[in-house]
């Protein structure tokens, strides 16, 4: 026994040491934390179960019969974030560069069978050099498997992915299908192809950065949900984004104590809207007004900023926040903005997290570069996301709501449940300068005329009662009584229960 116990520790003891201590040393000495570091970061203590720490590849190609290390450079395994299941893995750079092997992929298979067959959320850290090229098709085949699994958790558990080193060829893709990726800046990249192959394909000459660095995938492609400064960030952002999510799509989202008055009045907002209607706001300053504690969890912060999509809580209970944010492009919905929220309000919608929306929006952003980038079908999307939901959708209108834009921001139109606007609000086809040039048109060199006609215009649109009188807007609110309105809306509509009609599954405009 005393043997047997003895080859245990020292086989416990050879998978612990990774790649060894020289290759953990040059994680460090790059500002990285090895792959047992970040997960101890990430989880509660001593909450880490780990599985499959002895499974060794099965390559024997190219002298790798001779080259192996107990867990095959991931570890993977079950834990808790503040007390609630999640499974992980972790790639282990240090273990040749993290590459992916068919055992290693069958490691990451398990966990996340257990997640699906549990459900509980499943988090990926990445840090790889992708497939390892001695095994050939066994690689590749291992990561459609993980692919495979990536695609049939898609909308039953949440799914996180955070890049915290090189991510490239094959293993960009799991990221890619999952529900949150984030990045850590400097230390990660993602990207199809590196520098070396783009230079040899195309002539470019580019660098990591450049090519699949944070700040790129943060701000200009939005292929991320957020970037961090380093591991240590990173790993605690990711633990607060949890205490927001359902475990799975089986159960309501997560609610927790609060010490923030639900019937809560907020004077300040009264004054929030500028008296010159071209004056931007900061919307950010009414979602800390309305949610617990002024405690919000932005998604997307850098990309598509003239909306902003976030996790918060009303009376302890998850919502997610989409608005217009007049300080970026006037509010306007764009291609970006339309992608980036329309994915958000799916997302909520898939895990019954009720959706609050506040609108200020001029329109959608017009010009060529727009229209040929498909601002079309893009803009689609959100209205189709909108149209789509069932979860509790309440509205509030609080400045501009123009044109098709008025109808895409969870209008009545589009089953919003309840729908509010403060006085300031405007309801209308477009503004009443440009309207009034259209409909007048022959009197346009008469100032006079034109001044009466904009007058008219605005007294019949530039308020909110016409379409209060219509039915399309609930109620005029005063804006201090906004989270109190709202969070008794939310009371009402939480044993709301509306389903569309059966289908495999819809076609949503790609």
């Amino acid at each position: 026994m005393k043997n047997m116990i003895k080859e245990l520790d020292e086989r416990r003891e050879a998978a612990l040491a990774g790649g060894g201590a020289k290759r953990m040393q040059r994680q460090h000495d790059k500002g990285k934390l090895t792959a047992r570091e970040r997960l101890e970061l990430l989880l509660d203590e001593g909450s880490f179960e780990e599985y499959d720490m002895f499974v060794e590849h099965q390559c024997s190609d190219f002298g790798m019969a001779d080259n192996k290390v107990p867990g095959d450079g991931v570890v993977t395994g079950n834990g808790t974030i503040n007390g609630r299941l999640v499974y992980v893995f972790a790639k282990d750079f240090t273990v040749m560069g993290g590459s992916l092997s068919l055992a290693h992929a069958n490691k990451i298979c398990k966990v996340q069978d257990m997640a699906l067959k549990n459900g509980a959320p499943i988090i990926g850290l990445f840090d790889s050099g992708g497939a390892r090229i001695q095994e050939g098709v066994d690689a590749l085949g291992g990561y459609a498997e993980v692919f495979q699994r990536n695609v049939l958790a898609s909308g039953v558990i949440p799914q996180i992915s955070v890049i915290m080193g090189p991510c490239a060829g094959g293993d960009v893709y799991s990221p890619a299908i999952t529900d949150f990726i984030f990045m850590v800046r400097d230390t990660s990249y993602l990207y199809v192809t590196g520098p070396g192959v783009v230079k040899t394909v195309t002539n470019e000459i580019v660098t990591h950065e450049e090519l699949g660095g944070a700040s790129m995938h943060g701000k200009v492609s939005g292929v991320v949900e957020g970037t961090f400064e380093n591991d240590f960030e990173a790993l605690v952002q990711v633990r607060r984004l949890i205490d927001f999510l359902p475990a799975s799509n089986r159960e309501k989202p997560p609610t927790r104590p609060v010490f923030d008055e639900a019937m809560r009045e907020e004077a300040s907002l009264d004054s929030l809207i500028p008296d010159n209607p071209n004056t931007p706001y900061d919307m950010k300053e009414l979602l800390q007004k309305v949610a617990d504690e002024g405690d919000f969890f932005e998604i997307m912060p850098e990309f598509g900023a003239n909306i902003i999509t976030a996790f918060g809580r009303l009376e302890g209970k998850t919502v997610g926040f989409v608005a217009n944010q007049p300080m970026v492009l006037a509010g306007v919905l764009d291609i970006d903005a339309s992608k980036k929220a329309a994915r958000f309000v799916r997302f909520c919608d898939a895990f019954d997290i009720p959706l609050v929306t506040f609108v200020d929006v001029p329109g959608f952003l017009p010009g060529t570069k727009q229209e040929s980038g498909g601002l079309i079908k893009h803009g689609a999307k959100l209205l189709f996301a909108y149209a789509e939901a069932t979860v509790p959708k309440v509205t509030v209108i609080t400045r501009k709501a123009y044109g098709g834009a008025y109808d895409v921001m969870a209008s009545k139109h589009l089953r919003g449940d309840v729908n509010y606007a403060w006085p300031t609000a405007e309801i209308a086809v477009m503004g009443a300068k440009g309207a009034v040039e259209i409909i007048f048109r022959a009197e346009a060199n008469d100032p006079k005329k034109i001044a009466e006609r904009t007058k008219e215009y605005e007294d019949n649109f530039a308020n909110p009662f016409v379409a209060a009188r219509r039915g399309y807007i609930d109620d005029v609110i005063m804006p201090r009584n906004t989270r109190k309105r709202v969070v008794s809306a939310l009371r009402t509509l939480q044993n709301k229960q509306l389903t569309n009609p059966w289908k495999k599954h819809d076609n949503i405009p790609l």
